[in-house]
């Protein structure tokens, strides 16, 4: 809560500061003219240095992204997206809002870019996604800083700025974990785009490789709950349990419901199939041979019954029966018509 204060604050004090004009910049290549600096430096930077500390970390990022950079106009069809997304989609009301924000006060804080590694001209956003893709929304030039960045620097500003806004939900920063990880990112650069320890980095990873992708899609982002819930869900679910979860999730109603609420569906069916599984444990018998040296037991009904040995030599007998498994069926058929 103290980030995201942080950067309302940010916001409306950028929104209440007046104008500062800045030397023109040098225009970008494949821009055409000059691109001009942005106005509300200053007063992001006096809001940014009255900040409590408990918010440090968010102070430097945008203090490090405003120290001795200019911030240019560049037309959104030129830029981007990350090479490795940290959203499950944008929120068509959520954007809305910010379009309606930026329209009637201006684009108060700039994203941050890097010139595109591959494709010459173009753009890669570090972070601020949502402003580029408001602007384009509104057909206007989004304000930027471009920087030079590896692919490190750039997970990490990422990461970084995504935890100091804090609108990312658990399950898409667990998923964003993820992809860094398949992408052979060290665990030490993951923590740190994500701001945790090696025990939550194993907690997110957990959840973001058990729950089957379908469900989280279906899920959506859920914005209200947290590791806990996510960790509970996976302790329930079985491939039997995911299957009837998709099967709820994919019912009637649940594509209108808010996605917290599909959670809460998914939650219920997957608890409600435990039991049941539960319930319907296969009966088990066991046979124990007269010295007591070995045991067999028989798990199952109807189609199918699984067979265990049990004892010192399991692997000797067990090699003993398959070579005897003729035989065995032959007089187990002989039975089987007389009776």
């Amino acid at each position: 809560m103290a980030r995201k204060n942080l950067i309302e604050a940010v916001e409306r004090n950028a929104a209440a500061t007046p104008s500062t004009e800045a030397p023109p910049a040098r225009p970008l290549a494949g821009l055409g003219s000059p691109l001009k600096a942005g106005g509300a430096i200053g007063g992001i930077s006096k809001t940014l240095g009255s900040i409590n500390s408990s918010v440090e970390r968010a102070r430097e990022i945008e203090a490090q992204l405003l120290q001795g950079a200019a911030v240019i106009e560049i037309d959104t069809d030129l830029i981007d997206s990350s090479f490795v997304s940290d959203r499950l989609g944008l929120d068509p009301r959520q954007l809305d809002e910010l379009a309606d924000q930026i329209r009637e006060h201006g684009q108060q804080v700039p994203v941050l870019l890097r010139p595109h590694p591959e494709t010459e001209g173009r753009y890669q956003v570090a972070y601020g996604h949502r402003r580029v893709a408001a602007c384009q929304k509104l057909g206007i030039r989004v304000r930027a800083v471009v920087r030079s960045l590896t692919d490190e620097q750039l997970v990490v500003s990422q990461g970084q700025e995504n935890n100091a806004r804090a609108n990312l939900s658990y399950i898409e920063r667990a998923l964003f974990a993820m992809k860094l990880e398949q992408r052979d990112f060290s665990r030490e650069i993951i923590m740190s785009a994500l701001g945790i320890d090696k025990a939550a980095l194993s907690r997110m990873l957990q959840v973001a490789k058990q729950v089957p992708s379908t469900i989280v899609s279906l899920i959506g982002p859920a914005p209200s709950v947290g590791r806990r819930r996510w960790l509970e869900l996976v302790d329930l679910l079985t491939d039997t349990v995911a299957e009837q979860v998709i099967e709820v999730l994919s019912g009637a109603g649940a594509a209108e419901a808010e996605s917290d609420a599909r959670f809460e569906l998914a939650f219920r069916a997957a608890r409600q199939d435990k039991s049941k599984l539960r319930k319907e444990k296969p009966e088990q018998t066991v046979w124990v041979a007269t010295d007591k040296a070995m045991r067999v037991s028989f798990a199952g009904s109807g189609k199918k019954v699984v067979v265990a040995i049990e004892a010192a030599d399991a692997e000797r007998f067990a090699a003993f029966l398959q070579a005897d498994l003729e035989r065995l069926y032959a007089h187990y058929r002989e039975r089987a018509v007389q009776d």
